[in-house]
């Protein structure tokens, strides 16, 4: 044990330095937390509900989380219930077996009701399309406010699909100039 001590004090720090921010995603990160709080007054709530997906979206939903993108920091949450969502974060194309749970949630979604459909599936319908136990894209079961094609989509995507929702439906709501 002695031995390990000293070649780590003898060694001294290995870490590569941290990467500097990306300016271009910081302006983004800056124009979504300034609109959330304008629209909202407070952090935008986000409900995501995997329709049916292979999980790769949900990894670049999950690296939202991370330090480098820091969802939190930028005014944005997810939250568990519907009834306290701003915006629906759909994957995958719409199983059958899904396709109830998914109108529930819509239901249960306050006004200004949000969609984002992620990814190719959620988009077209991906390789599985529409048949027997697939209705396809969520825009075949839900008004789709913004779509974001990628398989999977980069997070910076996802989070710049999420600004296209709350900026278009700051313009079309009847309580905005």
């Amino acid at each position: 044990m002695h031995k390990i001590v000293l070649r780590m004090v003898h060694a001294g720090i290995v870490t590569e330095p941290a990467r500097a921010p990306d300016p271009a995603l910081r302006a983004l990160s800056q124009r979504l937390e300034t609109l959330a709080l304008e629209r909202l007054g407070r952090a935008l709530a986000v409900r995501h509900v995997d329709a049916g997906s292979c999980n790769g979206c949900e990894l670049e939903i999950h690296a939202l989380g991370n330090p480098y993108y820091n969802l939190e920091g930028l005014g944005m949450k997810f939250v568990a219930s519907p009834r306290h969502a701003d915006l629906l974060l759909v994957t995958g194309p719409v199983s059958r077996n899904m396709e109830q749970a998914l109108l529930r949630t819509y239901a249960a979604v306050p006004e200004p009701k949000l969609v984002v459909a992620v990814g190719d599936c959620g988009c077209t319908g991906g390789i599985f399309g529409e048949s027997y136990a697939s209705r396809g894209r969520v825009s075949n079961v839900l008004p789709v406010d913004v779509a974001v094609p990628g398989c999977p989509p980069q997070p910076a995507a996802i989070l710049q699909a999420i600004l296209t929702a709350v900026t278009s439906a700051r313009r079309s709501s009847p309580a905005s100039p």
